[in-house]
């Protein structure tokens, strides 16, 4: 069972309430809790992969953290972040490692 998600509040929920309603109720809470139809360890690796893809390196330490905690092992990552070197490039992969680093050896 996912936990109950109140980044969206604690963070935005006075400057932008829609918003954090959105994060918390909709993305955590409705599609994170559709684990039959995937499992957190494979949303963990698609949210990953999606976020090194858009350089979105501001949120990977956060879904990085819950990858590992959802089963991905350091070596599963590496071997990902690996892999997405060839098709989203070098600089993409070199900083999803620098940040995959702290998470797993933590």
């Amino acid at each position: 069972m996912v936990k109950k998600q109140t980044a969206g509040r604690d963070q935005l929920g006075t400057f932008a309430p829609k918003f954090a309603e959105l994060n918390d109720d909709v993305l955590f809470g409705q599609i994170w809790s559709r684990e039959k139809e995937l499992s957190p360890r494979d949303r963990s690796l698609i949210t990953v992969t999606a976020l090194i893809a858009k350089g979105a390196f501001e949120q990977l330490p956060y879904h990085m953290r819950t990858a590992k905690n959802n089963g991905i092992t350091k070596d599963e990552i590496a071997e990902v972040i690996t892999h997405l070197a060839f098709y989203l490039g070098w600089p993409n992969s070199w900083s999803a490692f620098n940040i995959a680093k702290k998470v797993w050896d933590d």
